[in-house]
């Protein structure tokens, strides 16, 4: 791996490697900090922003300048007066009620700004990408300091439809240094020219075309990223991890290229492996039926399953998508409970004391099989026990659903299953998913 970054050619082929793959590819060497709501992650990046000397790359969903994400803001806008490179992608969905004097105090900092598929008022419906949005939140400042979870920039206790609230939104993020930070970089760069120029990493192998004598190397590359890793490949990554171990980490996606299924894929294998206990922590919960007869097997083999799920919906249709679930999964011994204490938005599952994954992905139609999303799996002990001990507290504050209420209901409760199916199918034909959820 030395020898990879002595090369600009190996240094692209290093960092896009991983983009090719259908599996986590996993690197040593790695910091990984949990980050606990935007009052632990917007200081974070305000901080390492205010440093940043060379760049800053920032792909996210939503924006809101209220309370401390403007905080964020104003150090990006900072850090373009002086001469940072700012790049910054937001989904023009989920932004959409941010005031266009933001946008454009932005661009006037030196900020590039771009929308991620605008919307086309009259026609935009009509049109399947419309309805897969960019749903990443991720943030790397001078190629080497990295940012992935599920937090928006946006203050912990403020939405956009329910204004303040008493009490902060649950969600979590984690900071990253290492080998791992590589691929987030490539990813908020791909995003952002993606939305700018409507392409993006593939385009840079034709930069590299361009470099005298590199053409052998070129196909190589090229090869390398339609297909797979070559299988010496696949070894020297596997003996970095090794010999760097711990914190072993791989940034996963899922895109409509070649990762359409990586996040669900990773989850469900380390649901198949669980041995003690799972602990899933997500706003939006309707997954296929392979990961619910997963999560129904691991607690019949005695792994103690815990979801904790929206106990305050902020969308209605939401929260009766995933109480349409609750009965079948808790005949198999499924622990359901629903946070009480705020709105909760955390997309976090721990797997027993050794894997954990902290990203945007929800487990529902939409980020499974519609929207650009990214998180981080972290194996390591020191991380996961940190993790879990933070999610015994989140459990602290919520209510076990009784398995008698949830299966209460009769003929009422499957024609409410039945609409929500519906809807979902639905829903994803309009994104131009024909295949059954």
């Amino acid at each position: 791996m030395v020898g990879l970054r002595e090369d600009p050619l190996e240094r692209t082929l290093a960092s896009l490697a991983w983009y090719a793959q259908r599996k986590p590819v996993y690197t040593g060497g790695n910091q990984v900090q949990l980050l606990r709501g935007g009052r632990a992650l917007f200081p974070a990046m305000v901080n390492a922003i205010e440093q940043a000397r060379l760049s800053v790359w920032v792909a996210v969903y939503l924006v809101s300048a209220e309370g401390q994400s403007g905080q964020v803001l104003a150090a990006l806008m900072r850090a373009a007066r002086r001469g940072v490179a700012v790049h910054m992608v937001v989904d023009a969905l989920g932004s959409d009620m941010a005031p266009a004097g933001l946008w454009r105090d932005l661009k006037r900092a030196g900020v590039a700004l771009v929308q991620f598929r605008p919307l086309h008022r009259l026609w935009g419906l009509l049109d399947p990408g419309a309805w897969r949005r960019m749903h990443m939140k991720l943030c790397v400042v001078d190629d080497k300091l990295g940012f992935v979870g599920g937090i928006n920039l946006i203050d912990d206790r403020y939405d956009a439809h329910h204004g303040w609230m008493a009490s902060p939104r649950l969600d979590y993020a984690v900071a990253l240094q290492g080998p791992v930070v590589a691929p987030v970089l490539h990813t908020a760069k791909a995003m952002w020219t993606r939305a700018q120029f409507g392409r993006d990493w593939r385009d840079e192998l034709t930069q590299l075309a361009q470099e005298p004598g590199r053409m052998q190397r070129l196909r190589a590359l090229w090869q390398q990223a339609r297909l797979r890793l070559h299988p010496s490949e696949q070894a020297r990554l596997a003996d970095a991890a090794a010999l760097h171990a711990p914190v072993r980490s791989a940034f996963v996606l899922r895109d409509n290229l070649r990762q359409r299924r990586t996040i669900e894929q990773a989850s469900l294998q380390a649901i198949h492996q669980a041995r003690a206990q799972i602990d899933i922590v997500t706003p939006y919960f309707y997954p296929r039926l392979a990961m619910r007869r997963a999560l129904g097997q691991a607690a019949q083999r005695g792994v103690r399953v815990r979801l904790l799920l929206q106990g305050k919906a902020d969308f209605r249709i939401a929260a009766m998508a995933a109480q349409a679930l609750y009965a079948e999964l808790q005949q198999d011994g499924v622990q359901i409970h629903e946070y009480q204490a705020a709105f909760l938005h955390a997309k976090v599952m721990r797997v027993d004391d050794e894997w954990a994954t902290v990203g945007s992905s929800n487990l529902d139609p939409l980020s499974l099989v519609l929207n650009l999303e990214a998180n981080v799996i972290v194996r390591d002990r020191g991380f996961v026990k940190a993790l879990g001990q933070a999610l015994d507290g989140d459990f602290a504050h919520s209510r076990l659903v009784d398995a008698a209420d949830a299966a209460s209901g009769g003929l009422a409760a499957r024609l409410r299953r039945r609409f929500v199916a519906f809807l979902a199918q639905g829903y994803l034909r309009l994104g131009g998913v024909t295949k059954r959820y």
